[in-house]
């Protein structure tokens, strides 16, 4: 594994996303910063899921690829210029911020990055099954950055 980051203003790894970016509040995404990419990337994917959802599966929260590799930010409440976005488990083509069952313990929300040696032709809209079986064989490195969230 390398040194690929992904990072965030609003949250460090592990702790509490603020209500801010989640269905409570502006359900709008956080800004993120990515660094240390290798020199050999040609795009980058980003998916945000939760592994904790209760239907017993993953819920799939944003789903974005082709994303130009000499991005640094993706900036609040913002897609990176020519990145093209996926359809989440809410049926949306943009960001659906954590929105866990009230009374749940926090779930877990993993933002993972995946530098990759290629763009691809995937429709908007595709799902993240699809992302996933067209990077396969792809990804340069990848990482994680992860969130909590509850509501009361």
């Amino acid at each position: 594994m390398g040194n690929l980051a992904l990072k965030s203003s609003t949250f460090r790894d592990g702790d509490p996303i603020p209500a801010k970016f989640t269905c409570d509040g502006d359900n709008v995404n956080p800004m993120l910063e990515i660094r240390n990419a290798p020199h050999e990337t040609k795009s980058f994917a980003l998916v945000v899921d939760d592994p904790d959802a209760s239907n017993g599966g993953v819920w799939d929260h944003w789903i974005l690829w082709n994303i130009d590799p000499k991005t640094q930010y993706v900036m609040e409440d913002n897609i990176p210029f020519g990145a093209v976005e996926g359809k989440n488990s809410f049926g949306k083509e943009h960001y659906g911020g954590p929105c866990p069952p009230r009374g749940n313990n926090a779930h877990r929300y993993m933002f993972k990055l995946y530098a990759l040696d290629t763009t691809f032709d995937l429709p908007q809209g595709a799902s993240k099954s699809d992302l996933e079986a067209a990077i396969k064989g792809h990804v340069l490195e990848e990482t994680v950055l992860m969130g909590r969230y509850g509501r009361k």
